[in-house]
C-alpha cells in the first residue's frame, strides 16, 4: 500500500446511526481530513459484535454496514487518501455506557468506570466466537473498499486486558506466559488474514508500556512487538498508557511534545516492520525530524486533525503559521464520553463540516463592532471578515488574547499561547481593524451606528468577602507575572485555575498549599478525565499540600485562618492568591440593549465558561447573521 505522504490521521471514536453504521456527518468529517492532504486515515474502532457489550461507537458486523463505510472510503479516495478500518473485539472493562451490567473481560477484574462492578471472564467458546466475528468484520471492511485494517489491541481495551497480568489471571491457554496472554490477539490476526488474503495490509495497534505501577514495562512490550512481527502482519502502530494513566495515552495540554516517541523509537529498533508513532507530534519540524532520525516511519496525528483538517496541505505548502493548533483541552474526548458527537474548541466546523459553513459573500456590506479581543472576540472577527463585512475590534488592553494569556503562560500550558498567535495572525491577514487600549462606552458604540455589535468583554476575578482580602491578589496577577510569589504560598480555591496556579507557583516557591471549601480539588471542574489525571499528577509530583473541606475566615500579611470540622487552623505564609472563580464583565449590556440594532453577548461576558464556548459563540453569532 503506497501512501502519498507519511501523515496519518489516528483512530478516534465517531458517532453513527442507530444501527451502528456511519452517519452522513461522520462521512463528511473524514472526507474533510482527506481533502486536507492526509496520506492515511485510520477510522475509529468498529466493533465486531454487540452480543457481549453495548455499542460504544460504530459497528461493522453485518452486510448492511458496508454501504455507509464504502461511501466514507470512496470519498476519501477521491483525494488520494488511503483508508484503514480499525476493527475492535470490544472494550471489556473499559465499557462506559452501561453502569448496571457487569462487563466482560479476561478475568474477574473491576470495571474501570464503575468499580463496584466485577467483570465476567469470557469463556473459551465466547473467545472463539469473537475471533470468528473479527475475521468476518475484516472481510466486510475489504468489501467496502478499505485499503487496510487495523486490529484494536491497545490502551487497556479488551485485547490488551488479555495481554496484561494486572487484568488477566486466567489459568487456561489464554492466561499465564506472554505468548498465551497474546493468544486471543494472535487468533484474531489469523482470522483477519484468512478473510482478507495474503497481500492485504494488516496493522496492529498495541501498547508496549502502560506507565502505571503494576502495568506493563517496556521489556515485555518489546517482546510483544517481536511476537506480533512473527504473526504475519504489515505494520505496528505504537501506543502508550492505559485508562489508569489516560493522559499518557491521549495527550493533554500538560504533556510535553513527543512524549511517546521514546517508546516508538524502541519498538522501531526492535522490529523490521514499518512503525507508526504518535504523542503530540503536531510541530511539523519535530515530526519530520523524528522520521529523518529513524524514530518512526509515520507521524500519527489525532486531535490536531480535529483542530485543522488541512494540516498536511498547509505543511506541504510551507504555510505552517496558518495551522489551527490543538490546545490539548480534550473537549473532543469529553463530548464523546458524554454521549455527544465530537466538538473541537478551536474549530467550530468539526463534525459539522456540511452544516456550519459561513454563507457566501454577497454585495451587502455590513459593519460589525466587536468589543473585546479575547478568543470569542477574535473568533467573531475572523468569521465576519470572511463574510466580507467591515470589522473592528476594540480591545481595552495593549494586546489581543484576553484571559488566554493567563491560561497559557504557565510553563506546562504553552499550547494555549499558540492559539493566541494563530488567531491574531488570522485577524491581521483578513484586514480586521484593531484598536488597542480602547475602552468602549455606550456613547462611543452608539456613535458608530454599527449593523452588529458583539460584546466579548470576558470576565473578571471574583474576590470573596473574606476579612483581610485586600492583602491578597487574584490568580491572574501571578499567572501573568504582574506579581511574584514569596516562599510560602497559599492558593484559596482548588478548581482548575487554583490548581494550575499552585503548580506554577511551586516552580519558585518552597511551599504551596491549596485550601478548598469542597472535599477535593477539581471537584466541579468540567474537563475530561485524562486532563484531570494529568493535573493531579503535577500537583502530587510537586508536593503541593491540599486542605479540603476548609473555609477561609481571615487573611493577614503573615498567613490565613480557616475553619475545618468545627476547629480553627492557621497557615503561615507570605503570599495569598485568590482563585475563587470569575464573574461576567458585561455592564455594557444593559446600556446598549434596545439601542443597538443587533447586539449579541458571547463567551465569558455571557457566563464564565470555556475556550470552546467563546470560540464557538463568536463564530456562530456571525454565521447566523
Amino acid at each position: 500500500m503506497k501512501l502519498k505522504n507519511r501523515v496519518v490521521m489516528g483512530p478516534m471514536g465517531t458517532t453513527g446511526e442507530a444501527d451502528g453504521s456511519y452517519c452522513s456527518e461522520g462521512i463528511r468529517y473524514f472526507e474533510e481530513r482527506a481533502k486536507g492532504g492526509t496520506g492515511l486515515i485510520i477510522t475509529g474502532a468498529n466493533v465486531v459484535t454487540t452480543k457481549y457489550e453495548p455499542r460504544p461507537c460504530t459497528e461493522l458486523s453485518n452486510f448492511h454496514h458496508v454501504e455507509r463505510l464504502n461511501m466514507l472510503i470512496e470519498r476519501c479516495h477521491h483525494y488520494g487518501t488511503k483508508v484503514c478500518v480499525q476493527i475492535s473485539p470490544g472494550l471489556g472493562r473499559q465499557q462506559f455506557t452501561d453502569p448496571f451490567t457487569p462487563p466482560y473481560s479476561a478475568s474477574e477484574c473491576s470495571a474501570f468506570w464503575f468499580p463496584n462492578l466485577k467483570c465476567k471472564p469470557f469463556s473459551k467458546e465466547e473467545i472463539h466466537d469473537i475471533v470468528e466475528k473479527v475475521g468476518f468484520s475484516a472481510s466486510l471492511a475489504k468489501m467496502a473498499g478499505a485499503d487496510a485494517v487495523e486490529l484494536h489491541a491497545y490502551g487497556g481495551y479488551l485485547l490488551d486486558q488479555f495481554h496484561s497480568k494486572q487484568w488477566n489471571n486466567r489459568t487456561d491457554e489464554y492466561g499465564g506466559e506472554l505468548k498465551n496472554r497474546m493468544r486471543f490477539t494472535l487468533e484474531c490476526i489469523e482470522a483477519i488474514r484468512k478473510n482478507v488474503g495474503a497481500k492485504f495490509p494488516i496493522l496492529v495497534k498495541f501498547t508496549p508500556v502502560h506507565r502505571v505501577e503494576g502495568g506493563r514495562e517496556l521489556e515485555e512490550g518489546l517482546a510483544m512487538a517481536k511476537i506480533l512481527e512473527a504473526a504475519n502482519i504489515d505494520a505496528l502502530h505504537v501506543d502508550v498508557g492505559c485508562y489508569e494513566a489516560w493522559h499518557k495515552a491521549i495527550s493533554t495540554v500538560y504533556e510535553k511534545e513527543e512524549h511517546q516517541m521514546d517508546v516508538v523509537e524502541a519498538v522501531k529498533k526492535t522490529v523490521t516492520l514499518p512503525v507508526l508513532g504518535q504523542g503530540k507530534m503536531f510541530d511539523p519540524e519535530k515530526a519530520e525530524k523524528a522520521v529523518l532520525e529513524g524514530k518512526t516511519d509515520y507521524i500519527v496525528l489525532a486531535h490536531q486533525m480535529l483542530a485543522d483538517p488541512a494540516w498536511a496541505n498547509k505543511v506541504k505548502a510551507g504555510n505552517t503559521m496558518d495551522i489551527a493548533p490543538c490546545i490539548g483541552c480534550n473537549e473532543c474526548l469529553l463530548s464523546g464520553f458524554s454521549g455527544k458527537h465530537y466538538y473541537c474548541a478551536v474549530n467550530p466546523l468539526c463534525y459539522a463540516e456540511g452544516d456550519y459553513q459561513l454563507p457566501e459573500k454577497n454585495d451587502v456590506k455590513k459593519s460589525v463592532l466587536i468589543i473585546g479581543g479575547g478568543p470569542g472576540g477574535m473568533s467573531a472577527a475572523i468569521a465576519a471578515a470572511k463574510r466580507g463585512f467591515d470589522v473592528e475590534i476594540w480591545e481595552k488592553s495593549s494586546r489581543l488574547g484576553g484571559n488566554l494569556w493567563a491560561a497559557g503562560l504557565p510553563t506546562f500550558k504553552h499550547d494555549v499561547l499558540r492559539l493566541i498567535t494563530y488567531m491574531e495572525r488570522q485577524v491581521l491577514k483578513l484586514g480586521v481593524k484593531i484598536i488597542l487600549n480602547k475602552e468602549a462606552t455606550a456613547e462611543t458604540v452608539l456613535a458608530g451606528k454599527y449593523d452588529k455589535v458583539v460584546l466579548a468583554t470576558g470576565s473578571k476575578a471574583f474576590m470573596p468577602p473574606i476579612k483581610g482580602i485586600e492583602t491578597a491578589a487574584p490568580a491572574n496577577d501571578y499567572l501573568l507575572g504582574l506579581k511574584k510569589p514569596g516562599n510560602k504560598v497559599v492558593v484559596i480555591g482548588g478548581g482548575l485555575v487554583g490548581c494550575e496556579t499552585a503548580a506554577y507557583m511551586k516552580e519558585t516557591a518552597e511551599e504551596v498549599t491549596i485550601v478548598e471549601m469542597l472535599e477535593d480539588i477539581l471537584a466541579i471542574s468540567e474537563h475530561c478525565l485524562n486532563n484531570d489525571q494529568a493535573l493531579r499528577t503535577i500537583i502530587k509530583e510537586r508536593n503541593i499540600e491540599v486542605v479540603g473541606n476548609a473555609k477561609v475566615t481571615k487573611i493577614t500579611p503573615s498567613g490565613i485562618s480557616y475553619s475545618k470540622d468545627g476547629q480553627e487552623h492557621i497557615i503561615e505564609c507570605d503570599t495569598v492568591i485568590i482563585a475563587a472563580g470569575y464573574y461576567s464583565n458585561n455592564q455594557l449590556e444593559n446600556e446598549l440593549e434596545g439601542k443597538v440594532e443587533d447586539l449579541t453577548i458571547i463567551g465569558d461576558a455571557e457566563s464564565p465558561r470555556k475556550i470552546l464556548t467563546a470560540v464557538h459563540e463568536g463564530y456562530h453569532t456571525i454565521r447566523v447573521m
